[in-house]
C-alpha cells in the first residue's frame, strides 16, 4: 500500500472537468510558475503554516511540540526549522487555528472512500473525481492506485497535469485515466523555462504521446498578463489542431489572489504585471482555436 500526501479536497467543483466534481490536490510540484495559484503545493512534504495575526500567544503549541522546536517571543511563536518534524502536533494543539498542517497522509482506499461520499452529485451531473496539485504525477504510484480504485467503483477519473514527467510514468497513469486536463503554459521555450523553471519540449512530446495512446485530453491555457501573447496563442493553436484526442481548449483567467497566497507562504512574487486581460483580447485568442475547428471554453 502506497501512502499519498494530500493538501486539500475540494467538493462541488465545476471547473475541473465535466459535471460536479471532487478535486483532490496532491503535494509536490517540479514547476515554479511565477503566477502559481497553489504555491503551498510546491513543497513535496508537509509543513506547518503559521498565521501570526490569529495567534493568541497562549503557548499551547510550544508546550505540545515534542521536539522543543517552538519558542514564544514578543513577535509571536518562532520555529527552529532544524528541530521541526512537520507532524503538525502544534497545529492540533492551537485553539485559534493560527497553525495549520499543509499536507496529510492518506491511503488510496481511504481517500477514495472520502471521494465516494459525493457519488450522488457525480451521478446527477455526470461528474467524478479530479486529481490535481501541485503536480499529481510526482506521486504517480499513489495516483495510479487511487485511479484504479476509482475505476473499480465506476467513478469518472480526471488528472490535471503539467505533463512534465517521464513518458513511461505518464502512460502508466493514462491507463487508469478517463480524461486529462493538460496545462500548456507558454510556447516560447526560453520564456517557458524562465517562468516555470522547466523545459517546454518534454511537455509537448508527452502531449503527442497521449494522443497517440488514445487518451482524451482537454488542453488548459492560463492567460497570464505579460506572458501570454498573440504569438503564443497562434503557436498553441497550430500545434494542437492536428493532434488526436484533443477534446477542446479551456482558457483560464489569471487571479490576483495568487499574489496574496505567495505572501502568506513567504514565497517570492515575480510577476511584473497583474492586470486583467481585456475581454476582446480573450475573444480574439479564442477565435484562433475556433478557426481551426477546436472547441473553446472560457471561464
Amino acid at each position: 500500500m502506497t501512502l499519498g500526501l494530500v493538501f486539500n479536497v475540494q467538493r462541488y467543483s465545476v471547473q475541473d472537468g465535466p459535471g460536479i466534481r471532487t478535486t483532490v490536490f496532491l503535494k509536490g510540484c517540479p514547476l515554479r510558475c511565477w503566477w502559481c495559484h497553489n504555491p503551498e503545493s510546491q513543497d513535496p512534504g508537509p509543513f506547518v503554516h503559521y498565521d501570526p495575526a490569529r495567534c493568541l500567544r497562549c503557548g499551547e503549541c510550544v508546550d505540545a511540540c515534542p521536539r522543543g522546536a517552538l519558542s514564544l517571543t514578543g513577535a509571536g511563536v518562532v520555529t527552529d526549522p532544524g528541530r521541526c518534524d512537520r507532524t503538525g502536533t502544534c497545529a492540533e494543539a492551537c485553539p485559534a487555528e493560527a497553525r495549520t498542517l499543509v499536507g496529510r497522509s492518506a491511503s488510496a482506499g481511504d481517500l477514495v472512500d472520502e471521494v465516494e461520499s459525493d457519488r450522488l452529485y457525480f451521478e446527477q451531473s455526470g461528474g467524478g473525481v479530479t486529481f490535481s496539485g501541485g503536480e499529481p504525477l510526482l506521486q504517480w504510484r499513489f495516483l495510479a492506485e487511487a485511479l484504479a480504485e476509482c475505476g473499480k467503483r465506476e467513478i469518472h477519473r480526471a488528472v490535471d497535469t503539467s505533463g512534465f514527467a517521464p513518458p513511461e510514468i505518464l502512460l502508466e497513469v493514462a491507463r487508469e485515466t478517463d480524461l486529462f486536463l493538460y496545462d500548456l503554459k507558454c510556447m516560447d521555450p526560453a520564456l517557458h523555462r524562465q517562468v516555470t523553471g522547466v523545459p517546454l519540449e518534454p511537455i509537448l512530446d508527452n502531449l503527442v504521446r497521449l494522443g497517440e495512446a488514445g487518451s482524451r485530453v482537454e488542453v488548459r491555457i492560463p492567460l497570464v498578463p505579460g506572458i501570454t501573447t498573440d504569438a503564443h496563442i497562434e503557436r498553441s493553436a497550430e500545434f494542437l489542431a492536428p493532434l488526436p484526442g484533443i477534446q477542446g481548449v479551456r482558457l483560464l483567467p489569471f487571479h490576483r489572489s495568487a499574489r496574496e497566497k505567495h505572501r502568506r507562504f513567504a514565497l517570492p512574487w515575480l510577476m511584473v504585471r497583474d492586470d486583467e486581460i481585456p475581454g476582446p483580447t480573450v475573444e480574439r485568442w479564442a477565435d484562433a482555436f475556433r478557426r481551426r475547428g477546436m472547441r473553446v471554453h472560457e471561464e
